[in-house]
């Protein structure tokens, strides 16, 4: 997405919204212009939310320094599966570091999920064991199941635990259509080349509502499918059978 294209989004979305999540399966630290960014979203005066895998926090560190993050969404689990064991303390370090360095202004959370599968067993050993550490807190409290927020680790600093979950796929729908979601209720995703979906889980577009780039939010959102879905979501029901599939809905 280029900046042209990201202040014309922003400009869009302002009038319904005070917040704005940088991801969508995608790693925004990854952006050449991740600063130029930044600047945007705080000129409309947005408060920004990051999800990253962490792998290039300490390259971009004194840009999130310098900048007014609301909050920093950290996928640990990512690393079992992307950096080599051997390299799995480093990358900890880096995060833990940075994490303690910016939550003075920045809510952190740390996710591991993961709990579901046996073959993250050593991998989460090794997480929690360094978060115990850094933090000064018992396996035991680590281990506890707290929803919301999860565990407070220390000032604005929460380790999110939670099993994985089955993304949503069109060739593996589902018949079970009794499901809750935000999606559409508090939320929508924007793709990078302008198309307007639910959900951050639909990223190549599977219930394409609109293209922000030539349509304005408002109509898109009140076009019949947006007003299905919602309305579907809000009766406890999936309206969609792409929705049906998804395992990171609430199951009613």
């Amino acid at each position: 997405m280029s900046l042209d294209e990201f202040q014309i989004i922003v400009d869009k979305i302002r009038p319904f919204t005070n917040y704005i999540y940088l991801h969508v399966l995608g790693e925004p630290l990854l952006h050449p212009q991740f600063e130029e960014i930044l600047t945007i979203a705080k000129k409309a005066d947005l408060n920004v939310n990051i999800t990253t895998n962490g792998g290039l926090i300490e390259k971009q560190k004194e840009t999130l320094l310098k900048h007014s993050i609301r909050q920093v969404n950290i996928s640990l689990h990512d690393a079992e599966e992307n950096i080599k064991p051997e390299n799995w303390e480093n990358y900890l370090n880096s995060i833990l570091d940075f994490s303690v360095l910016v939550a003075e202004k920045t809510y952190i959370s740390l996710r591991l999920w993961n709990s579901s599968n046996k073959d993250s067993e050593i991998f989460n050993d090794v997480c929690l064991s360094k978060i115990a550490s850094t933090f000064n807190l018992n396996n035991e409290y680590l281990s506890s199941e707290i929803k919301g927020n999860g565990l407070k680790l220390s000032d604005h600093i929460f380790l999110q635990r939670a099993p994985r979950f089955d993304w949503p796929d069109e060739k593996n729908q589902s018949s079970e259509t009794k499901k809750t979601c935000y999606a559409l209720r508090d939320h929508i995703a924007i793709l990078a080349d302008g198309q307007v979906v639910p959900c951050c889980l639909d990223a190549d577009a599977n219930l394409k509502l609109g293209d922000i780039f030539t349509e304005e939010l408002g109509d898109i959102l009140e076009k019949e499918r947006s007003r299905a879905i919602k309305k579907g979501f809000q009766e406890g029901k999936a309206v969609e059978p792409f929705c049906s599939s998804c395992g990171f809905s609430k199951m009613i």
